[in-house]
């Protein structure tokens, strides 16, 4: 059996430096397939982080030949969008997950209970947090309140203090 290790990420919807992100992101994301066996990264899919992430992932994989990870996608809640569009997000994202913990809490609070759980299942978690509100930094304050190791990439929140 593999020894995986699980990385979660989160960010704002929006990016302000986008370029020093994506450079950050491709050297953490590379470093974290050198050092381990196996990679589980978990992803939502709520902004620019977001989606950054997923396509760092898979041009890191692709440039180095490595299919030592997964991406997975962790909805908060079944979609439509992806009901709608099932074969693509499948085509894309090596795994789909719907989050058990926010099947039984309010839509509005799905999200935040998604983050969670995929802070209280990763090994570290991965930031791109430049400003102290929404829901990223929210998660920011869970996974700090919880001993969980993390790293934020954003020189910016990192400078701050976040």
């Amino acid at each position: 059996m593999l020894d995986t290790f699980t990385v979660a990420f989160f960010g704002h919807r929006e990016i302000e430096y986008f370029q020093e992100t994506e450079q950050a992101l491709e050297k953490l994301i590379e470093s974290l397939m050198r050092e381990h066996e196996y990679v589980e990264l978990l992803i939502g899919r709520n902004g620019e982080f977001d989606q950054l992430t997923a396509s760092t992932v898979r041009s890191v994989r692709n440039r180095l030949g490595f299919r030592n990870s997964s991406l997975t996608l962790v909805l908060p809640y079944m979609t439509a969008e992806f009901r709608d569009n099932e074969e693509s997000f499948l085509a894309y994202y090596d795994e789909v997950e719907v989050s058990a913990a926010a099947g039984g809490v309010h839509f509005k609070s799905a999200m935040q209970t998604r983050n969670r759980e995929m802070v209280d299942r990763s090994d570290m978690v991965v930031f791109c947090v430049d400003h102290p509100s929404g829901g990223a930094y929210q998660t920011l304050k869970y996974a700090k309140k919880h001993q969980k190791p993390y790293i934020n990439i954003s020189s910016k929140g990192t400078a701050l203090g976040l």
